[in-house]
């Protein structure tokens, strides 16, 4: 599986929820479509999925995740990004360019709204879960990499600087002031 294959699979997963911007149920009929492939295929998509992780660890859109979930561990951060991939390829694009573009997104305004934080573990096993669906084993992880970028030393601060987020976040930061 192609990185455009992965995303149409995403694409047609959110097509086929009521919400499409519940990353859970995004996560869960992506996992369902991908079980129907081939094995290999499967494999394929957990290689392109890693490499999404990898491709939207930058520190501005951690710090974003901080600002938005009001604090955001290693793992948080992990799941913050699966939601991000299960809303599609132009938001992600769009996101892990400039993560400030998050505010202009419906789905972030209403949770900021409501005070709901944005992750989605779910998204991390889209493969796995559909993997053991397959083939009623665990997906095979040896020949697998994450190749992580280091983060960018100009973020390098304390995120809980609401100050510093304030200014390199400016409309994230209007939607969620401290």
């Amino acid at each position: 599986m192609e990185t455009q294959q992965f995303w149409n699979l995403i694409e047609e997963a959110r097509s086929r929820v009521p919400a499409p911007d519940n990353g859970h149920a995004v996560a869960i009929r992506a996992g369902a479509l991908l079980a129907l492939r081939p094995a290999g295929e499967i494999v394929a998509a957990e290689q392109v999925l890693r490499n999404l992780m990898a491709d939207s660890y930058r520190a501005p859109l951690w710090g974003a995740a901080y600002l938005i979930n009001g604090g955001c561990s290693d793992d948080g951060f992990d799941y913050f990004r699966g939601w991000l991939i299960t809303q599609g390829r132009t938001t992600f694009d769009s996101v892990i360019t400039d993560p400030d573009r998050l505010a202009a997104l419906p789905a972030v305004q209403a949770y900021a709204a409501d005070g709901i934080d944005i992750e989605c573990e779910e998204a991390l096993s889209i493969a796995w879960s559909a993997y053991r669906e397959a083939t009623g084993e665990d997906l095979p992880d040896e020949a697998l990499t994450v190749p992580y970028p280091p983060l960018d030393p100009a973020w390098n601060f304390d995120f809980g600087d609401g100050d510093q987020l304030s200014r390199r976040l400016p409309h994230l930061a209007a939607l969620y002031p401290e």
